[in-house]
């Protein structure tokens, strides 16, 4: 049963309640790309001059997929400015849980017309795994310098909160109360928060974080300018904090973090209360 204002539960066209991915996913594919294409903030097909009746183009090319398999709880969006580009402008990956929670795995919104910042590539052109297997130092720098968070290959369209709108009202209509999801970077688990997220795992994490980063904390110290990622003053920012940590700066590694939100709900937590909220890029 839907909970927030307005909102209804989701049926198909026979009138049968759909209360996860893997029933949409049963629907035929012109339905079930209906459905979805609710998530995609209408603004990026403007943006991007695409019909969300058609999924086309001016050029009378398809540029929205969605991957939805029958008989499985997953779902990918990629839409794309053209068919061969490498980086899509949107990219949504999303699956239900055993316990009736949509967990949000993925989600990036790029800007087509900013420059490209090759961080998810080892020096080699091999594609790192998130600098998990190697990292590209002058194109972090490069991505740092220019007000990219780690892992950004592009700045962003600041459409998040567009996107999360429209995908917490999807989530209510099929009658599911939780939104989990694995932040990759320090920066998103406190954009998260600004949504309304708690932690599952990982909050001791986060306020040990935020002492460690203030005057006099073990990390404040290992600001020492020993690298492009560990200047003085980083302490100040999420991006700083966020650069720094991505360098190795914690004993740690930065892992095991689990975030929830119940739907209309907001936690109300923020583990950095002396920054101003972190605006999505």
């Amino acid at each position: 049963m839907a909970k927030l204002p307005g909102n209804e539960q989701l049926y198909d066209c026979r009138g049968r309640p759909l209360g996860c991915l893997a029933d949409i996913n049963r629907l035929e594919a012109r339905e079930k790309e209906s459905i979805y294409c609710s998530i995609i903030p209408p603004r990026l097909f403007t943006m991007l001059k695409v019909s969300p009746e058609t999924f086309s183009g001016v050029d009378g090319k398809r540029k929205v997929r969605f991957i939805a398999p029958e008989g499985m709880g997953l779902l990918r969006i990629e839409v794309r400015t053209a068919k061969n580009e490498r980086d899509p402008v949107f990219l949504l990956d999303i699956t239900d849980t055993h316990f009736r929670q949509m967990d949000l795995s993925f989600c990036i919104i790029n800007d087509p017309e900013t420059p490209r910042y090759n961080v998810d590539l080892d020096i080699f052109g091999r594609d790192n795994s998130f600098a998990s297997l190697g990292r590209n130092v002058p194109e972090e720098v490069r991505a740092m310098a220019a007000g990219l968070f780690p892992n950004q290959t592009h700045r962003g369209l600041r459409m998040f909160l567009e996107f999360f709108t429209r995908f917490e009202r999807f989530v209510d209509a099929l009658g599911m109360d939780m939104i989990i999801a694995e932040p990759l970077t320090y920066d998103n688990a406190v954009r998260y928060e600004k949504y309304g997220f708690d932690y599952l795992t990982g909050r001791l994490l986060m306020l040990y974080i935020n002492e460690g980063f203030r005057q006099g904390g073990d990390l404040y110290q290992r600001l020492d300018g020993s690298t492009p990622f560990r200047m003085p003053g980083m302490e100040k920012t999420a991006l700083g904090r966020s650069w720094a940590i991505h360098d190795g700066i914690m004993d740690e590694k930065w892992d095991g973090v689990r975030i929830y939100k119940m739907v209309g709900e907001s936690a109300g937590v923020n583990t950095f209360p002396e920054q101003k909220p972190v605006k999505d890029n």
